[in-house]
């Protein structure tokens, strides 16, 4: 530890014997420490196996669901305080990463001065570790939370949230708030609103042939599916906040032969929930560039976008109150990509990137900064603690 956190923490109004930071180092190194990309259930489920056994030693109610689709298990915890026929405090954090097995060999865990580096530490297991700290700390003291509290962690929240969105629209049910532990912004901001996105296929089907003795009577799929990816990527238009990328192509498969079939993944970002019917209207109209090739969209919509409500001002304003009490500023601004607050923020006051403050997400670089830790997770301690 260094004296710089040391000293940051000791500026703060913290009170003695709350959060622990020294637990909450240990659990994020733990956490980070067991590889969990969204793809591999087993390797996502060797953390719900450790997270579930750390809240059952705690004494916690605790449920876990089985996982489906190629996906891991949810975990359910419940806090032992509050009257659960009450709308309580719904706080939601998933396991999965984007990052292979193996990317530890490359990022390893590890403390260079201010930063704690590590696949996956800023998106989002220090978010989920700092929600659990927060809660822990409130344990087998004399403190009377207003509301109950549920953490939910899921298990694919990277690829949109597929197997996770019916659980967390049954336990929105029950929820009056819902805080969101993505990391921070860079400049320390909570996260009040965020673009949603739709995705797609771009499937082109065209016609093979020999690409020597009968080219003329080939129609390539992949000329085709060039002119649509041009096409589409044209879309883009920054003043309406509406962004096109086709991220990932495939297509053929001998270099003798005119391909019949190729693909385009795309991933399209908007700002407005008026904007996807715009966006599928767009979609619909495509038409093929070459008449003997067809051209098929297959998707929707991933996550609608949401924009800060009266609601989630005024709980971003006792979060910003809050934090002003423990000794820090608590800016806000919208977040460009999407996360499991889109889901819930239509109809409950939703304040996401309430985690640590770091950098690199989805990078070989990622890190968060161990200095103002503890400030922000004593931040969701109080959130618990007061909201009613």
């Amino acid at each position: 530890m260094n004296i710089q956190a040391v000293n940051t923490r000791q500026s703060k109004n913290i009170g003695v014997g709350c959060v622990s930071f020294d637990e909450l180092l240990t659990q994020i190194k733990t956490w980070v420490s067991i590889e969990t990309p969204t793809d591999k259930p087993e390797a996502v489920n060797q953390l719900v196996d450790y997270v579930e056994a750390y809240h059952r030693a705690l004494g916690l109610e605790v449920e876990r669901r089985e996982g489906y689709g190629g996906r891991g298990d949810k975990l359910i915890v419940r806090a032992p305080w509050g009257d659960r026929s009450q709308k309580g405090i719904l706080v939601i954090s998933h396991l999965d990463t984007v990052h292979k097995i193996g990317t530890l060999e490359q990022l390893p865990v590890r403390q260079e001065g201010d930063r704690l580096y590590g696949p996956g530490v800023y998106d989002m297991k220090s978010g989920g570790c700092m929600a659990v700290e927060a809660m822990r700390s409130l344990l087998g003291t004399d403190a009377s939370p207003h509301l109950p509290l549920t953490l939910l962690f899921t298990p694919d929240e990277e690829i949109g949230s597929q197997t996770s969105r019916e659980i967390i629209a049954e336990l929105a049910e029950d929820a009056k708030y819902v805080l969101v532990p993505e990391g921070a912004r860079s400049d320390g901001s909570v996260v009040t609103g965020r673009k949603g996105s739709l995705k797609f296929d771009l499937n082109v089907t065209g016609r093979p042939a020999h690409s020597g003795s009968n080219h003329r009577d080939g129609r390539s799929a992949i000329v085709e599916l060039a002119h649509q990816i041009i096409n589409i990527e044209g879309k883009t238009d920054y003043d309406k906040d509406i962004t096109v990328n086709v991220g990932i192509v495939s297509g053929g498969g001998k270099q003798n032969v005119v391909p019949a079939h190729a693909t385009a993944r795309v991933d399209i970002r908007i700002a407005k929930p008026e904007q996807i019917d715009e966006i599928l209207a767009m979609v619909a109209e495509v038409r093929p560039v070459d008449p003997d090739t067809k051209v098929e969209f297959v998707g929707g919509v991933w996550r609608r976008p949401f924009k800060e409500t009266q609601a989630i001002t005024a709980l971003y304003e006792e979060a910003r109150r809050i934090a002003a009490e423990i000794g820090f500023e608590l800016p806000k601004s919208p977040g460009g990509g999407g996360s499991d607050a889109n889901l819930v923020a239509d109809r409950l006051p939703v304040l996401d990137g309430t985690g640590a403050i770091g950098g690199g997400p989805h990078t070989l670089e990622e890190w968060i900064d161990v200095t103002q830790l503890e400030e922000r997770t004593e931040l969701l301690r109080r959130l618990y603690l007061e909201l009613r």
